[in-house]
């Protein structure tokens, strides 16, 4: 019976966060968690655009409080807003925001779609950024592309900080499966290898200047022996 009432419990929680993604909009929603507290339920909403989210005067977030009490029964549910400032290192914001693209432009465009989101990631200081696409793209046939930069961990114990996020994207010839993986900048890497550009410099400069240039060596004549 416990086993039987954690599952529910479990499923009514994973139905409460997707309810707030679908409801709050696509592309806008990194995470939903869920703390329990004495006074009620915290639903925290880690999300990138919270205007949007809140509504005018709060009014967004006072219909999905009403929503959530009357139709998952909570008890007294409050809504935190946890904005974050980096999107192109919240990989599930990245991984909506690729499936966004595909939808509106087409599966043809594809391949920019990735590139460019792999550039964005890269220059805010990502480590590592790795880009997995699934489907029909851009031929009848499933295909699997995977675009990938930088330096990316997928075993031992660098690979936990590594985030990653799955969405789809719904097109024409059907659905495309979108993975993403991020190494985020301030990732501790044992066995990374970091090169001093200004101590290589200066090695160069000295072997520059140590250098020898090397004479030609005159030819010896022999001497004429008199007979």
């Amino acid at each position: 019976m416990e086993e039987k009432k954690f599952v529910k419990f479990k499923q009514d929680e994973l139905g409460i966060k997707e309810y707030v993604k679908q409801s709050l909009g696509k592309g806008r929603i990194s995470d939903v968690n869920i703390e329990y507290t004495p006074i009620g339920e915290k639903i925290i909403v880690s999300t990138n655009r919270p205007g949007l989210v809140i509504g005018h005067r709060g009014e967004k977030i006072q219909e999905l409080t009403t929503i959530l009490k009357k139709k998952f029964k909570m008890d007294n549910p409050h809504i935190d807003i946890k904005e974050i400032i980096m999107q192109s290192l919240d990989s599930q914001l990245v991984a909506d925001s690729v499936a966004i693209q595909i939808e509106q432009k087409g599966s043809l465009k594809f391949k920019t779609i990735a590139y460019k989101s792999l550039s964005s990631i890269m220059n805010s200081g990502a480590l590592g950024a790795e880009l997995v696409l699934s489907g029909k793209l851009p031929s009848e046939r499933a295909k699997t592309w995977r675009f990938t930069q930088g330096y990316l961990k997928k075993t031992g114990e660098p690979s936990k900080v590594v985030k990653k996020a799955q969405a789809q994207a719904v097109t024409n010839m059907g659905v495309v499966g979108i993975k993403v993986s991020i190494l985020p900048p301030d990732a501790h890497i044992h066995d990374q290898i970091i090169v001093n550009e200004d101590m290589i410099n200066k090695i160069k400069k000295k072997i520059n200047e140590l250098k020898v240039i090397p004479v030609e060596k005159k030819k010896s004549r022999k001497k004429e022996s008199n007979i």
